[in-house]
């Protein structure tokens, strides 16, 4: 089974609780690296305090954790692409990153204006084509650092693996949503990453809240399904993970080390039973045609 750390982040010292995240799990960074990519979860133009985005304090932490361990000159890169409703340089800008680069000497990279090479992937019964950045291509350590947040009814979870679905250049994503589910697999085998943090500090759930949690695993199959689990959302059934763990991206098996995972299951601020009816009505609308009718976006 695949290793899955929670730690408790303690006296607010970020630093100190990736470190022990890491070792809970048996990761060393290696030392024979000269590129690093690390891939924050800025999906929009929100505050990490609204729990929707990495918080620049973690990456920070994070930087300096890794040039402790290597070399205080390693080359390190923030990557992100554009979105139909969000420019990179608008979200680097807004959200701290610009000033965090500059302090910390690290580069910033809009994977949507990278250099990139087409590759052949298959996800389920779909064939995709998939640009992958030569940023990505060349970095040594690939490190995702997504958020937990709760998405559309179709996807249900967003964090390790729809996470690395934001590397994808395209900007006009929702040419995928209709096969969402393969699109996130067919990236995530075309971009290969090898370690998983999860800065949830700050989680969004249906309101944002302090969880004061960092979790690891190299595993990013196992690492959904264990947040999934926090959420009260029965990895059963996201078609993603089913299909992420058929396509060898990892095992939704997992044993946890560190805190036990119903501590932070208790505290996330889950969706109601409320809540859960409505998205299923917004979907079955969305289905149907009926939100049009009813003038609903």
């Amino acid at each position: 089974m695949s290793l899955v750390s929670l730690v408790k982040i303690k006296n607010s010292d970020i630093a100190k609780a990736i470190e022990e995240s890491l070792n809970l799990i048996g990761y060393e960074i290696p030392q024979n690296i000269k590129n690093i990519v690390i891939k924050p979860n800025l999906c929009y133009y929100w505050d990490y305090s609204t729990g929707q985005t990495t918080d620049p304090k973690f990456i920070v932490a994070l930087i300096n954790l890794i040039r402790n361990k290597t070399s205080p000159d390693i080359n390190i890169s923030i990557v992100e692409s554009d979105a139909s409703a969000m420019k990179c340089k608008y979200a680097f800008k807004i959200l701290g990153y610009e000033k965090l680069a500059k302090t910390h000497k690290v580069k910033l990279v809009n994977l949507t204006e990278d250099q990139n090479q087409t590759v052949n992937v298959t996800a389920g019964k779909y064939a995709f084509k998939i640009m992958v950045p030569k940023t990505i291509q060349e970095a040594d350590l690939r490190i995702n650092v997504p958020k937990i947040k709760y998405s559309t009814e179709k996807v249900k979870i967003t964090c390790a693996l729809k996470n690395i679905f934001g590397c994808n250049p395209h900007p006009k994503k929702y040419r995928y949503h209709p096969v969402i589910e393969e699109a996130i697999v067919a990236i995530n085998k075309a971009m290969r990453f090898h370690l998983h943090i999860i800065d949830a500090n700050i989680a969004s759930g249906v309101q944002p809240k302090r969880l004061g949690l960092v979790m690891a695993s190299q595993d990013p199959v196992a690492l959904d399904t264990a947040t999934s689990k926090i959420a009260s959302v029965n990895p059963k059934t996201i078609k993603y993970l089913q299909l992420a763990q058929k396509e060898g991206l990892g095992k939704m098996a997992f044993t946890t080390k560190g805190e036990p995972l119903e501590y932070f299951k208790a505290q996330y601020p889950k969706k109601s039973l409320q809540n859960i009816l409505i998205g299923k009505a917004y979907a079955i609308a969305i289905q149907t045609g009926l939100n049009k009718k009813l003038g609903i976006e």
